[in-house]
């Protein structure tokens, strides 16, 4: 199904559900790897998928090039609005979770 004919409700809910299935495995790996480990996992595949995506929707190497300085920009841009707004949702709960697993 394309994308373009879902609703913005449809397409909130399928977004959710892939972070979802992201955290999902980042926990799952977090068993047997350090969360600092998965985490850095996690940041070199979105870049590197990123990455591929902006290569896809190049036409050729020299527009991919010219692409690539708006790609970076978009990306910071989002991941620091991203991170910034779970910053402030944990640090709204902090008390609640942050502790349940530290380490001793």
């Amino acid at each position: 199904m394309a994308d373009e004919t879902l609703s913005d409700e449809d397409l909130d809910q399928i977004y959710r559900a892939m972070v979802d299935s992201f955290i999902d495995r980042a926990n799952e790996l977090a068993d047997s790897n350090s969360m600092e480990n998965v985490g850095m996992a996690l940041l070199y595949a979105a870049s590197r998928y990123n990455a591929h995506v902006v290569s896809q929707h190049a036409e050729n190497a020299e527009a991919y090039d010219r692409e690539v300085p708006r790609a970076r920009e978009f990306f910071r841009d989002q991941y620091e609005r991203m991170l910034d707004e779970n910053l402030e949702d944990y640090k709204s709960i902090y008390s609640k979770y942050a502790n349940f697993m530290r380490r001793q």
